[in-house]
This record gives C-alpha cells, sequence and structure tokens, in this order.
C-alpha cells in the first residue's frame, strides 16, 4: 500500500487525507462538549428547583394550604363555636370552667391564639380566614386567566379592527374604578340575591358567603382580567407568524383549533407565572375589602375581617391584630416569590 505523505506546503490547496480518517474514542469524547438533551418542561423545573428562594416561598405555600384545608378537620372548635365563659382568652390560657374540666382530668384543648370578645377560638378563625383568602386568589386568577386568554388570544389573532375594537374596550375597562364597582354591585345584588338565595335551596350554600363575596368574584370577573388579556395578546401576536401556524392554516384548521391546540399551548409558561403573580393581588384586595366591611359575611371570617375586629381592642390585645396581618403577610410575599421563582425558570432569556 502506497504510504500518504504529508503537505510540505502550507499554502498548497491540496488535500489532506489524515484530515479525513475516522475519529478515535478518545477523541470523540474530547470533542462532545454539548449537555444531556432535555425538554423544555425538565429543564423549567430544575432551573426552579435550583432557585432556593423560590424553593422555601413553595415550602411555606404547601404548609400555609396544610393550616388552611386539613389542620380544621382534626381542631377540636368550629370558626363560629361561641364558648361561655371563654371571653377575651390570651393565647395557651384557659377560662375558669376549662381549668375546672382539666382539675377533674378531662382533656380540654387549649386555645392556641387566644379567643375574641365572643369566646370564639381564634386558631380556628385564621385558619377558616385562611381558607377563604386562598380560595378567594385561586378562584379570582383562575377567572382572570378564563377570561383575559381567550379575550387576549382572539385579539392578537385576528388583528385589524377587531383588534382595535377590543383593546379599545380594555382600554375603557381600565379607567373603571374596582372598588366603586363593588360597592354599587353590594348595592344593586343584595335584595336579588338575598331572594334567590332563600327561595332555592339549590343556592342555600352561597348564602354563608355573602353577598360581598359574590360581588367580589363578579368584580374579578369584569375587571381585573384587562392585563392579562393584553399579555397574551402581545404574546399571540408574535407566534402567530410562526411556520408552524402558517402549516396548520395550510392543512385547513380552524381559527379556533389553531388559537385552543397551536397558540395557547404556547404561552403556557407566560400564562401560569402571570396567574401565579395574580394570587397574591386577589389576596390582597380581598383582604383590603373585607377590612372595610365589603366582604364576608359574619360569622365567617377572612384574614381581612379578622384584622378590622381586633381593632378595637388594639391596644389590649394587640395579638389579634398581629396574627392575621402575618397571615396575610406571609401568603403575598410566598406566592410573590413563588412567581418570580416561575417565571425565571420559564423565561428562556435567563438560561445559563
Amino acid at each position: 500500500m502506497k504510504e500518504i505523505k504529508l503537505k510540505a506546503n502550507p499554502f498548497s490547496m491540496q488535500l489532506d487525507a489524515e484530515d479525513f480518517l475516522p475519529a478515535g474514542a478518545d477523541e470523540k469524547k474530547d470533542l462532545v462538549i454539548m449537555r444531556e438533551s432535555t425538554t423544555y418542561w425538565k429543564d423549567a423545573v430544575q432551573r426552579f428547583c435550583k432557585n432556593k428562594v423560590a424553593m422555601i416561598a413553595f415550602v411555606v405555600i404547601i404548609l400555609v394550604m396544610i393550616f388552611a384545608f386539613i389542620v380544621p378537620s382534626f381542631y377540636p372548635y368550629q370558626y363560629d363555636q361561641q364558648i361561655r365563659g371563654s371571653e377575651d382568652l390570651r393565647p395557651m390560657e384557659y377560662s375558669q370552667m376549662e381549668l375546672q374540666k382539666i382539675a377533674v382530668g378531662t382533656s380540654v384543648f387549649p386555645h392556641i391564639f387566644g379567643t375574641d370578645n365572643f369566646g370564639r377560638d381564634l386558631g380556628i378563625r385564621v385558619m377558616s380566614g385562611t381558607k377563604i383568602s386562598l380560595l378567594v386568589g385561586l378562584v379570582a386568577s383562575f377567572l382572570v386567566l378564563l377570561i383575559g386568554s381567550i379575550y387576549g388570544a382572539i385579539a392578537g389573532y385576528f388583528g385589524g379592527k377587531v383588534d382595535m375594537v377590543m383593546m379599545r374596550i380594555v382600554d375603557i375597562i381600565y379607567s373603571v374604578p374596582d372598588m366603586l364597582i363593588i360597592i354599587l354591585l353590594q348595592v344593586t345584588l343584595r335584595v336579588p340575591l338575598t331572594l334567590l338565595f332563600d327561595s332555592s335551596p339549590a343556592f342555600a350554600g352561597l348564602q354563608a358567603v355573602g353577598v360581598g363575596m359574590i360581588s367580589i368574584f363578579i368584580t374579578f370577573s369584569l375587571l381585573y382580567w384587562v392585563g392579562m388579556a393584553r399579555i397574551v395578546r402581545g404574546q399571540i401576536m408574535s407566534l402567530k407568524e410562526q411556520e408552524f401556524v402558517t402549516a396548520a392554516k395550510a392543512l385547513g384548521a380552524s381559527d379556533r383549533r389553531i388559537i385552543t391546540k397551536h397558540l395557547l399551548p404556547n404561552c403556557i409558561g407566560t400564562l401560569i407565572v402571570t396567574t401565579t403573580l395574580q394570587i397574591p393581588s386577589a389576596i390582597f384586595t380581598e383582604a383590603f375589602l373585607s377590612y372595610l366591611g365589603l366582604g364576608v359575611a359574619a360569622p365567617m371570617a377572612s384574614l381581612g375581617s379578622l384584622a378590622s375586629d381586633a381593632l378595637g381592642g388594639m391596644h389590649s390585645y394587640p395579638y389579634r391584630l398581629i396574627i392575621p396581618s402575618i397571615a396575610i403577610s406571609l401568603i403575598i410575599l410566598s406566592f410573590n416569590l413563588f412567581g418570580d421563582g416561575l417565571r425565571d425558570a420559564f423565561d428562556p432569556k435567563l438560561k445559563k
């Protein structure tokens, strides 16, 4: 076999045969510098798990949900139970009647956060208030997600006059004060909703929630989706020019299928992050309205109404105001940090 000679002249145009020899195992190992293949969701989860602050916030949210939804099932008191002789007890304090029961050997569960002026255990009322606040945040965020994503997707996909008319409606809604709408809805809906609750057994369960809370939900459905609609519209307008949308149109896909099956699924990261950040906003709005007396109906409690009820004895019983205030702050802070972590995990521009 004829031996191949190396080129003597480095500027020669002659090809070097050694450059075309198969690479060995060691050379391949040195050349492979690519990381292991992964999916978008797996990569997002891995980056979220590396965010220690977001993980701590996630754990706090889980603990708060256990505190609000599971612990009340085992707690010996009810949120509307008035215990005679146990009015205005301080944390971990017993009434005289309870001390007499303990003296004869009866087991009495302590009032962890004390009691209010009606003898109701504050521990279970804080749990109930946390549950109401979380439900308001989750339900309101779902309504915002549902209405805002559909409205914004339609406006962004069709564009032109449709987009102009729909976005002008959004601008008008932005200018409406939400507090005024809630007060007007409470005044307008109080009588018809009361009659509906009394006449129809199917809606009797909503009577405990009260007209004020239903007015809050209606207000969220009418006003608070506009921010989500604008975000989704911007995402859809950038995605509808992509090749996969053109391919779907060429295959005869309807506009509805393109929006629901192709465009909105590609916005799922943005939708999750925006919805998560909407939850603390809804919780704070509900707490503020309940603080003003526009929220849940007594005897049901929310964190805002507990803080409002504690104002009268703020100097004598400051813990009644401090405990729900800490709960509101902890929930809002945790959801904000959790949402920031999701945003960092789902944003491809922040990949290292």
